[in-house]
């Protein structure tokens, strides 16, 4: 239960957050400090407990999220323009592991998904077609819509085209990352068919990307390449859909153990309240379903700098930790490659929320995967092979993370938010906010509110109605952003195009 005014998060935290927008003059009281505001400091911000030397590290979450900027008195508004951040390039790192038990029981829960030939599980039965050029979108997207006038999707959950810009004038990095991503929807569980949709000429060839699906189930993926089509491809394309769909049509769920469940963190639009009510049922969530044999991927690599080494002591073994340490130092040399500094965050909004440095967003994100040990490391694009918490390269950008957890194979997103957002990826993607008034302004946006933690309901209690929320909607219950139509896919580009 939290306080309804202001909370110390960690004993050795040197501030406070407010949980109410607080005035010059009020007296925080706590612990042994006694501290008048020197100034009126908005909700989710932070306030100064004792006076701090410039120089000297603010401690919050028991760690450091940067140093004063100058010589700063207790009751001090801090803010982006008096904290700055610690953060420079790569660094060496040593393992110190950590080994904590969870105690938590497993229970016999079952959620109602599609069972797939090769043994994978779906919580949603649709019809896709995956262009494998962004210069076919426009088939695609007249191709959904024929199909959707033609079924009114009767007896599957949804048809969409997946559009992107990519699939040709891309070079090393930025092709492969591309026909990984595209390989990874075309084999995702939610879909119970897909027609990959090429146009002849691209550098993505048609038949060497097939290639790439491997092992695939060929009477529910399928291939045209429109260059090839003698006559109208938009006809050949609907005998082919029409096929798909009659088998995809007859699925039905069934009961599944929450094993097979595989859901992805992520944050964005965060406040100063994320770290302190939604990102830590997220983790309460996470380490539930980790405990269930399930499994949850944590993302946004430049999101973790600062708390990296809590996720790197996790490591189940010496060599997870090294995959971390690579993680963490090839996405650092990448920004500094780009003649950018690795704290280059955060955005306006986190800041407008509470939140002033890489290092106070990293700890309050990394809150999403609670205390479960990091059993698998992805690079991006890879698909998953680990069961329990894995970490996934990709950066903070909220549609290509969401995209690339859902790549990875996660059937869900949790998306935690103190801002709000709309959009959705090519998987279910739920937005839990960080407070009650965003679920109360934008409940069109919001599914689930944690904001009630900070206004004191129990964690456990609520932790209860979230499994069961995320059970629903892995059982088929729609989220806000499939109510809304709000899908779409971003694929990560670093590089030259031709």
């Amino acid at each position: 239960m939290i306080q309804t005014e202001f909370i110390r998060i960690n004993p050795a935290d040197s501030v406070v957050v407010c949980l109410r927008a607080m005035s010059k003059g009020e007296i925080i009281s706590i612990d042994n400090f006694n501290v008048e505001l020197l100034q009126d400091t908005p909700a989710g911000h932070k306030v100064l407990l004792k006076d701090t030397s410039k120089g000297e590290d603010i401690i919050k979450y028991g760690y450091p999220i940067g140093h004063a900027a100058e010589d700063l008195k207790a009751g001090t508004w801090v803010n982006e323009n008096n904290l700055k951040t610690n953060l420079a390039g790569t660094l060496s790192y040593e393992y110190n592991p950590v080994n904590e038990t969870l105690n938590i029981a497993k229970e016999d829960r079952t959620f109602k998904g599609y069972e797939r030939k090769n043994g994978e599980v779906g919580i949603r039965n649709e019809i896709w077609v995956v262009p494998t050029v962004g210069c076919v979108n426009g088939i695609a997207e007249k191709l959904v819509e024929k199909l959707k006038e033609e079924t009114k999707c009767a007896g599957i959950d949804a048809i969409h085209a997946w559009h992107h810009n990519f699939g040709c004038s891309q070079l090393s990095g930025d092709h492969e990352n591309t026909r990984k991503i595209l390989r990874d929807i075309v084999l995702h569980p939610n879909a119970g068919g897909v027609l990959v949709l090429g146009l002849g000429c691209e550098n993505n060839q048609p038949d060497d990307f097939m290639q790439t699906l491997g092992d695939y189930d060929n009477e529910r993926i399928k291939l045209m390449v429109s260059q090839k089509v003698e006559g109208d491809e938009i006809e050949e394309g609907m005998k082919i859909l029409r096929n798909i769909y009659k088998i995809a049509s007859t699925d039905k769920r069934t009961d599944v153990p929450l094993s097979k469940l595989r859901i992805g963190l992520k944050c964005g639009g965060s406040d100063g309240f994320s770290g302190i009510t939604a990102n830590p049922l997220v983790g309460e969530l996470s380490d539930y379903i980790v405990a269930q044999g399930g499994t949850s991927i944590l993302t946004e690599v430049p999101e973790m700098f600062g708390a990296e080494t809590i996720l790197m002591n996790r490591c189940e073994n010496k060599d997870l930790f090294n995959d971390t340490v690579s993680l963490i130092n090839n996405f650092k040399d990448y920004f500094l490659s780009h003649g950018e500094p690795v704290g280059e965050n955060p955005s306006p909004g986190n800041k407008a929320g509470g939140i002033s440095t890489l290092e106070d967003k990293a700890l309050g994100c990394t809150q999403k995967c609670g205390r479960a040990p990091v059993s698998g490391v992805l690079e991006y694009g890879d698909r998953l092979k680990n069961n329990g918490l894995n970490l996934l390269s990709a950066p903070g950008n909220d549609l290509v993370a969401s995209t690339a957890l859902a790549s990875a194979g996660c059937q869900i997103v949790l998306f935690t938010t103190g801002r709000g957002t709309p959009f959705g990826t090519f998987v279910p993607t739920m937005k839990i906010s960080t407070n009650s008034l965003l679920a109360s302004r934008k409940s069109n946006w919001i599914d689930f509110n944690a904001g009630v933690l900070a206004e004191g309901m129990d964690m456990k209690e609520l932790l209860r109605q979230f499994i069961e929320k995320v059970i629903s909607v892995a059982s088929g219950e729609l989220t806000r952003n499939e109510e809304n139509g709000y899908r779409e896919i971003s694929i990560f580009k670093n590089g030259v195009t031709l």
